[in-house]
């Protein structure tokens, strides 16, 4: 029996989030989740800054009057580093977790001094990332490198089941560098969406690399900002769900929510209408 409380909303272009929608339930299994894709902006990468930010807080200004969650957790690095500062300007009174690329822990971590932080364009461009390697990871070497098709295979590969492996190889090729005897030892996960193809990365890889996602991270931080309370007052049952910006997800993605635990109202998806981009 899950407590009747307001649900934790869990933002991603795509399914992306789903990575660490998981990981929350873990920690926190008597919430109620609410999940929105923006799957009508998808992918997040292609946009230019100001309009992918206008088009956030004008989505977040519809899902939080309408749901009024507790916190957001925005599981998505492109739409964190882009948009959290005015989504917190917008909506003060809401509280925001962000996913940013895991830098610090890869800094602490490499035996090599050789990192690679495998992203979209987006988040690689970002002023924000360069400013989290210049803050913790001087001693290393850090490879960026932006896919511009890593997502869209996650989300087939999500979706459909199957995903080309030389596809895959292809696009985390850049990441494994090798310099005076040393090879990259660690590739940082900047994207919600790249966990769902680790396997397929592991098999294709040039050699072992330690893959690090940030799920559990965000989760926990999320929890760490929930108020403490009682669990014994009130209660009652609350289901999950899934909403979609295009209003139609497909056959497949509401099978993949379900799988997920998360139902798919109709009624909802159909009222949610597209925003022009």
């Amino acid at each position: 029996m899950k407590a009747d409380r307001a649900p934790l909303l869990v933002f991603d272009s795509g399914v992306g989030g789903l990575t660490v929608l998981r990981e929350m339930r873990v920690l926190m299994p008597d919430r109620t989740f609410l999940y929105v894709a923006d799957d009508a902006g998808f992918p997040y990468g292609a946009w230019e800054e100001a309009e992918l930010t206008a088009r956030m807080v004008a989505l977040f200004g519809q899902l939080l009057a309408k749901h009024r969650p507790e916190i957001v957790v925005i599981a998505c690095n492109t739409a964190s580093t882009l948009g959290l500062a005015a989504l917190r300007k917008a909506y003060p009174d809401t509280p925001f977790v962000g996913t940013v690329p895991a830098i610090k822990p890869a800094a602490e971590r490499t035996r090599s001094g050789l990192v690679s932080v495998l992203a979209t364009p987006g988040t690689v461009k970002r002023q924000y990332t360069r400013d989290l390697i210049a803050q913790w990871a001087t001693k290393c070497h850090v490879r960026l490198v932006g896919s511009t098709e890593l997502a869209g295979l996650a989300e087939t590969y999500m979706r459909e089941g199957f995903v080309e492996e030389d596809a895959v190889k292809a696009e985390i090729a850049p990441c494994f560098v090798e310099q005076a005897g040393k090879r990259t030892d660690i590739v940082v996960l900047a994207c919600t969406h790249y966990p769902f193809l680790v396997n397929r990365m592991r098999k294709t890889a040039p050699w072992p690399v330690d893959w690090l996602d940030p799920a559990e991270a965000i989760a926990r931080r999320a929890l760490s900002i929930l108020p403490v309370v009682d669990d014994n007052a009130g209660g009652g049952e609350g289901a999950d769900i899934a909403l979609f910006t295009s209003g139609a997800p497909g056959k497949s993605i509401i099978r993949l929510m379900k799988g997920f635990g998360l139902a798919v109202p109709i009624e909802e998806r159909v009222a949610m209408e597209p925003l022009e981009g």
